[in-house]
């Protein structure tokens, strides 16, 4: 199989669930559009409502620590603003989370949704041109699927590929071959990017990301299967242009394997 792009995922509520993208242009030295840019502040967080910069995940309702965030469907709409959550597929609430009073509704919902999980009301902020991710580098983060499916040998089943939370999903390349890229470049479709690190897993990836459950401990079976707690790479764009499902990826010959 020729190695290529078989998903596109962005997240738009740190935390919250991710949609699917057939289609989005990247930007060299920035992140997926519309990646993260809405997070749920901790009520302790002293950070402003809109632009409040980059900070550190501590400060945000983090579904590492609080799965029951994994029992909420989300849907936003950009060019509206509107964003939608559900729950065993019927419909919660919704606001428009680009306005003032749209993020009142949602924070009224999550503060009854989180109690007892939260200590202080939980509040959404718009960080709009600085993503609120994980990492303070502009990245996006990329999953080879061989390396999901090798997993199975450790674990004994499938694991869902949904719950590394990335942006970019690869297909036809060999198990653990993104571990070799690092420090490399690596050709996507017209884009080119330079790899940073491979990705620390954390217990965000023990959620189920249908139910919510707490129900595999994927980074202590990648611990015990491989020595490390690594399952992908972030990677910095250095040339940009439209990224698509179904393009083509090449990475160097020597690392290929």
């Amino acid at each position: 199989m020729t190695p290529r792009v078989t998903r596109i995922r962005r997240y738009p509520v740190k935390g919250l669930s991710g949609e699917d993208l057939e289609r989005v242009e990247l930007t060299a030295g920035q992140t997926l559009p519309g990646d993260r840019r809405f997070a749920i502040a901790r009520g302790s967080a002293d950070l402003p409502p809109v632009q409040p910069g980059w900070a550190p995940k501590k400060n945000f309702v983090q579904l590492a620590r609080t799965a029951r965030l994994g029992q909420l469907q989300t849907a936003f709409d950009a060019d509206t603003g509107l964003l939608t959550i559900s729950r065993r597929g019927k419909r919660i609430t919704q606001g428009r989370i680009t306005t003032a009073t749209g993020r009142m509704v949602i924070e009224q919902f999550l503060g009854a949704f989180l109690a007892g999980e939260v200590s202080t009301a939980p509040r959404l902020v718009d960080a709009q041109d600085t993503p609120l991710t994980d990492s303070q580098d502009a990245v996006v983060s990329l999953i080879n699927l061989e390396s999901v499916r090798d997993l199975r040998r450790v674990l004994g089943h499938e694991v869902d590929p949904r719950r590394f939370r990335a942006n970019v999903y690869l297909d036809g390349l060999p198990a653990w071959a993104e571990r070799a890229w690092v420090g490399e470049a690596v050709t996507i479709g017209p884009l080119r990017l330079q790899v940073t690190e491979e990705t620390q897993r954390c217990a965000a990836t023990t959620v189920n990301p249908d139910t919510g459950e707490r129900d595999e401990q994927i980074p202590k079976a990648l611990k015990r299967g491989y020595g490390h707690v690594n399952m992908g790479v972030y990677a910095r764009v250095t040339v940009g242009g439209p990224l698509t499902v179904g393009d083509p990826v090449s990475v160097p010959e020597t690392v290929s394997a």
